[in-house]
């Protein structure tokens, strides 16, 4: 995936962007200035030097030595996300959803409204899909089903993971099977479920 350019937020090129974005810190960054969910992304799970810490979060430059949202932002008073600016929701977002990079983008703009309604239960909400995931990525995943999990936890709602949840306890946790037949279960489940709800489990290029 290497390459990818980033759909509706290009990135700057000049050298004080680029030190200024050496100084950028956020105090949250699984949820994105943009409205993406980076605790939710594969580069967040992800060892090694193409580890994104998430938005503003420690050397966060580094993955990303510049960006114009951030530069937008700071020419809007520093705001944390974007539905705090007056101007949002702005062209930038006329066509987010049209293409995916390392994670989904279809559920920017309702993320940010969402979040815009309630943030604290955006976040809390938010910090529940990330365990969702982690337990996954940590116990059922086969070596290929990372981006399959993470596109899987972003657009699935918290009532459909539950029931994931509940087949895990239920179904595959009380078998004495080995782990890539546990695995093999929940991906199985997991494909079984996004096909009820219409959803594809596919980054669109």
């Amino acid at each position: 995936m290497k390459g990818i350019e980033l759909p509706a937020f290009p990135c700057g090129r000049n050298d004080s962007e680029r030190a200024s974005m050496a100084q950028y810190t956020r105090r949250e960054p699984h949820f994105a200035l943009c409205g993406l969910n980076c605790c939710l992304c594969p580069r967040f799970h992800t060892d090694g030097t193409s580890r994104c810490p998430g938005c503003g979060g420690r050397d966060f430059s580094k993955q990303h030595p510049t960006c114009s949202v951030v530069t937008c932002s700071r020419k809007h008073g520093n705001i944390e996300y974007c539905f705090e600016c007056s101007e949002y929701p702005c062209r930038r977002y006329e066509s987010i959803g049209d293409k995916d990079s390392f994670i989904t983008y279809k559920n920017v703009t309702t993320n940010l409204e969402e979040a815009g309604r309630d943030l604290t239960d955006y976040l809390a909400t938010l910090n529940r899909k990330h365990e969702y995931l982690k337990l996954l990525l940590e116990k059922y995943n086969d070596g290929r089903a990372k981006s399959l999990y993470c596109i899987a936890i972003e657009l699935f709602s918290i009532g459909a993971l539950e029931e994931l949840l509940e087949f895990i306890v239920r179904d595959v946790e009380r078998e004495d099977t080995g782990e890539n037949e546990k695995a093999k279960k929940v991906l199985g489940k997991v494909r079984e479920k996004a096909g009820e709800l219409g959803i594809e489990l596919a980054l669109r290029k």
